[in-house]
């Protein structure tokens, strides 16, 4: 179900700045996600979406935006994705995301999102403009494998979508790159699933890749990845159960041989390992009054 709301504020300041994907603000137009990911940490309570199922739409996000990106008196990169994906299927209807990104383009910010749908290149025109400050768009994979992205993201993009919308992105003149993350205990963390994302990633274009070789798991979010674990994976979830207990961060039992892999790969290849964000951010300029 879509529901209109209405939202206070848009943006937030990242304090300090992100050092992994350069936001310096941070803004979401949507709340819940159609991707129906098993594993989205942003069913946990502490986010405060009572049915993750419903989409929550800030109808009125790009007239805060017009009002508050004039106010910074700081240029930077805004960071979108990071709770609910900026191209779920609502944005077909309301296109929120592109007028955003337009708004950040007429203002001089730059943007970092990240999503798992191939819509993104939809806005690759707008994406363009941005990129005369900054724009990255970070596809997340957790797996290159289609079937079992169909269980375990059932709502989302294929993989082989995502990469090819990597690829045109890329072809574009866009910085793109992969969130390897997450790498779900008993069924992502062997070392023929990382190459195969590494490999696949780097043939599509992808100037960086950010892993984690693990999950959070916690309150509302458990309880809804075991119910499907019990559904998909018969039996897999004593094996959670047993290692992880209530624990909130949950690394793979061998994430320190994956990484180990992994940095050799990053070596192999000369990907980065983080956004590739300006050394400097622009300054605001002061309009004259004429």
């Amino acid at each position: 179900m879509i529901i209109e709301i209405r939202a206070k504020t848009m943006l937030s300041t990242v304090p300090g700045g992100d050092g992994y994907f350069g936001h310096r603000y941070n803004f979401n137009i949507y709340r819940g996600c159609e991707h129906r990911c098993i594993y989205c940490d942003s069913r946990s309570e502490c986010y405060g979406i009572e049915n993750f199922e419903d989409v929550l739409v800030k109808v009125n996000a790009i007239e805060l935006l017009s009002q508050e990106l004039p106010r910074k008196r700081v240029k930077g990169v805004v960071g979108t994705g990071s709770m609910s994906d900026p191209y779920t299927y609502a944005e077909k209807q309301y296109q929120l995301t592109r007028q955003a990104l337009s708004l950040l383009a007429r203002y001089g910010f730059g943007v970092s999102l990240i999503t798992k749908s191939d819509m993104v290149t939809r806005d690759g025109d707008v994406l363009t403009e941005v990129n005369r400050s900054f724009a990255s768009v970070c596809f997340t994979l957790t797996t290159t494998d289609d079937e079992l992205a169909r269980k375990v993201e059932p709502g989302a993009p294929s993989p082989t979508r995502r990469l090819a919308a990597m690829r045109m992105l890329a072809d574009q003149g866009l910085h793109v790159g992969v969130t390897l993350m997450p790498v779900l205990p008993f069924l992502e963390d062997h070392l023929d699933n990382i190459k195969a994302i590494v490999e696949s990633a780097v043939d599509h274009g992808a100037q960086y890749i950010l892993p984690w070789f693990g999950m959070s798991m916690r309150d509302r979010q458990r309880s809804y990845f075991y119910a499907r674990l019990d559904e998909l994976f018969p039996g897999l979830r004593r094996r959670y159960e047993a290692r992880y207990g209530l624990s909130y961060g949950c690394p793979v039992p061998e994430a320190k041989r994956l990484q180990a892999e992994f940095d050799q790969l990053q070596q192999k290849f000369g990907f980065g390992t983080r956004v590739p964000v300006p050394q400097k951010e622009p300054q605001q300029t002061q309009l004259r009054l004429l």
